[in-house]
């Protein structure tokens, strides 16, 4: 493309795109090379903005050198129009480790090594480019029931990855579950990249999403999904941003209970704790410089609301349906000494919610439940089970009845129906 080309193509675009100038306004910036305005998706704005560049009428970005060779040139252009096309043979992206990697495309054969990650892969609908599985996961056949069957290559609770059997299913990407990912690609590089997500963090779990999308060449299912997540958290954020920290429950709010009958205060630095404070809770945990905390502590506190987190190993879950455990866990924690007298226990405001909904894609559900727990009255309209329902046959595509299966939270959410509105599942337990 000549000069005088490229002179008239950003003379037209000009004042269309305002000079170009970044896109500021997103939620997000998409970390995929190409995205030159650093906005949240790569079109042609790109491309003009990537041109006015190579024109010396805009600076530089970080994400401009889409090529990723250290400089801007009418390879760049061609780059981007490859990527809105799906058809570029690579693609650079900024991973969770704030490391540029390069991927080549398109992807075809994927290792998937934690929960998290293959729900997102679910999401996408490329759960068939799967070849393989850490160990963990070939137990999750209620969520995963076509993906749980596939060849496992170590890495479950306990277990070293097997290096031999990841390169003999010859992957394209491995997505690694925290902890081992420098030994990893020491030893799989330069067969197999390396590809690392976070999808245990609220804050960038849609551009996450996103950039899988883009490397998996399903940009339309990442948006579509990306849509529905952020609009209910978007719905919650709008209704509770405006309240003062004096009209907002105090929840203390714990992971799990220890042998010596202490707490596991989650704090707001914690990704759980995250999905507290966007539920719009006030967490008495805050100020803690250590965890565990014992209960006279939580007495004097004297919390609105008191959560147990339940991983998915104990009485709660996709996998059962029997709410003794669940039921057992509340009635220990109310039995505390003293704790008859702080206001959670007094009020029946102490719950349980599942491990099983406060992680991956699905965090989303567990801050709807708080939500609802935390504002009863602002939320009225809002049904969290409905949330559930939609998210497994929207994005997970699988047989399950959240109205029959599963204990997510408990006790049910109250309803004006009494015990006609509260789910099958739960009658005949209460």
């Amino acid at each position: 493309m000549g000069m005088n080309r490229i002179l008239a193509k950003v003379a037209v675009t000009m004042l269309l795109l305002a000079l170009a100038l970044p896109a500021a306004a997103s939620d997000y910036t998409l970390g995929i090379f190409g995205n030159a305005n650093e906005d949240d998706t790569i079109n042609m704005q790109d491309v003009t903005y990537t041109e006015l560049i190579i024109l010396e009428y805009r600076d530089k970005t970080e994400l401009s050198d889409a090529k990723y060779d250290g400089k801007i040139n009418m390879q760049d252009v061609t780059q981007i129009e490859l990527v809105i096309l799906g058809k570029e043979k690579e693609l650079t992206f900024i991973d969770v480790c704030e490391k540029a990697v390069t991927i080549k495309k398109p992807v075809e054969k994927i290792v998937v090594l934690s929960d998290s990650q293959a729900d997102a892969i679910r999401v996408l609908g490329a759960e068939d480019r799967v070849v393989g599985i850490s160990s963990g996961l070939a137990s999750e056949n209620t969520l995963l029931p076509v993906m749980s069957e596939l060849p496992t290559v170590g890495g479950g609770r306990g277990q070293t990855l097997d290096y031999e059997a990841i390169l003999d299913l010859q992957p394209d990407i491995i997505l690694p579950s925290g902890g081992d990912e420098e030994e990893l690609e020491k030893t799989v590089n330069p067969w197999v990249t390396v590809v690392r997500f976070d999808f245990y963090v609220p804050e960038i779990m849609a551009k996450q999403m996103m950039e899988l999308g883009y490397i998996l060449d399903a940009e339309d299912e990442a948006e579509e999904f990306v849509d529905f997540y952020s609009g209910t958290l978007n719905m919650i954020k709008e209704r509770t941003e405006g309240l003062t920290e004096d009209e907002k429950p105090r929840v203390f709010y714990c992971g799990y209970i220890s042998a010596e009958y202490q707490y596991y205060a989650i704090t707001p630095e914690q990704w759980l704790g995250s999905v507290l404070t966007m539920a719009g809770g006030n967490n008495i945990a805050a100020d803690l410089s250590a965890n565990m905390v014992d209960p006279e502590w939580i007495l004097a506190q004297n919390p609105d609301i008191i959560i147990d987190h339940e991983g998915s190993s104990l009485p709660a879950g996709y996998d059962t349906g029997d709410i003794t455990g669940a039921k057992d866990i509340i009635e220990q924690m109310v039995s505390e000494p003293g704790w008859g007298n702080i206001k959670a226990v007094e009020d029946g405001k102490v719950y349980i919610e599942a491990s099983d909904i406060d992680s991956g894609p699905q965090l989303f559900i567990v801050v709807a439940y708080m939500a609802k727990w935390f504002y009863p009255e602002l939320f009225e309209d809002l049904d969290p089970e409905a949330t559930q329902r939609e998210y497994l046959d929207r994005f997970q595509r699988i047989e399950y009845d959240v109205d029959e299966h599963g204990v997510f939270i408990y006790p049910p959410i109250e309803t004006d129906e009494g015990l006609a509105g509260i789910p099958d599942r739960y009658k005949g337990q209460i």
